[in-house]
């Protein structure tokens, strides 16, 4: 049984590449993004599931975020790190921060979005969405790799895949939205039915829409994911060489 799980975005983990993949349990919900692929970091073993898939071909509304929070359960996970690629409304979240966000706010529709059914009824208390041991233990391990991280952020969860008008954007920012991104929900709500510990990282790629004089360019959204994933690779070693020594 693994405790950790790290739920890969747009930018997938280089150190995870030589995973193998385990035995994927069934899940009465479908078919997950991928057979979640084990390994170790730093003496921890971690499972990986690419969120998109591998290769990255499926969209935010088509992820079946329900399965992949089924079999990371069924296989013992207890503990989730979610990395999300995200825009940035708030000056904080500029292009190249870390953020580890504290709030969301759900703009979704249509998605699969709970584990509820005619069989059992979930009331989940959700005020909280985002593990406040987790978000700790991520601010923690970043002061010591000396990695800067924004404390606290709301992270407004768009339907995608298009990117968002500039009007939206405003709407969002009155709503007290500082991140917009497209797959914490329903994945960190779903995360909470199973009693799971939730956290994220949320890696800022680009300025919203109407917070910068040019346009969403994809080629330079693909040049900071790459230089923030390195740190993001190296705030993660050093996460799990704190949870080998609290151990």
């Amino acid at each position: 049984m693994t405790e950790f799980a790290i739920i890969c975005g747009s930018a997938g983990l280089e150190f995870a590449t030589g995973f193998a993949p385990v035995t994927c349990p069934h899940s009465r919900y479908g078919t997950p993004s991928e057979a979640p692929r084990v390994g170790d970091i730093e003496g921890v073993e971690v499972l990986v599931l690419a969120r998109h898939g591998v290769p990255h071909h499926l969209a935010p509304h088509l992820v079946n975020y329900r399965a992949n929070l089924d079999v990371l359960s069924q296989l013992g996970v207890r503990r989730i790190l979610a990395l999300n690629t995200v825009g940035g409304i708030h000056p904080p979240a500029a292009a190249g921060a870390i953020v580890v966000p504290h709030q969301i706010v759900d703009y979704t529709w249509g998605r699969e979005h709970t584990f509820a059914d005619a069989a059992e009824l979930l009331h989940v208390e959700f005020s909280d969405p985002f593990d406040a041991g987790m978000r700790q233990r991520l601010l923690a391990a970043a002061s010591l790799a000396g990695i800067e991280l924004v404390d606290g952020g709301v992270y407004g969860c768009t339907q995608g895949p298009r990117f968002e008008t500039a009007a939206e954007i405003d709407r969002m920012d009155r709503d007290g939205c500082t991140l917009v991104g497209m797959t914490a929900m329903p994945e960190a709500a779903l995360a909470r039915e199973k009693g799971l510990a939730y956290g994220s990282l949320a890696l800022v790629v680009n300025p919203a829409a109407g917070r910068a004089e040019n346009a969403i360019d994809l080629e330079v959204i693909a040049a900071v994911s790459r230089e923030g994933m390195r740190r993001v690779e190296q705030l993660l070693r050093v996460f799990f060489q704190r949870e080998v020594g609290a151990h």
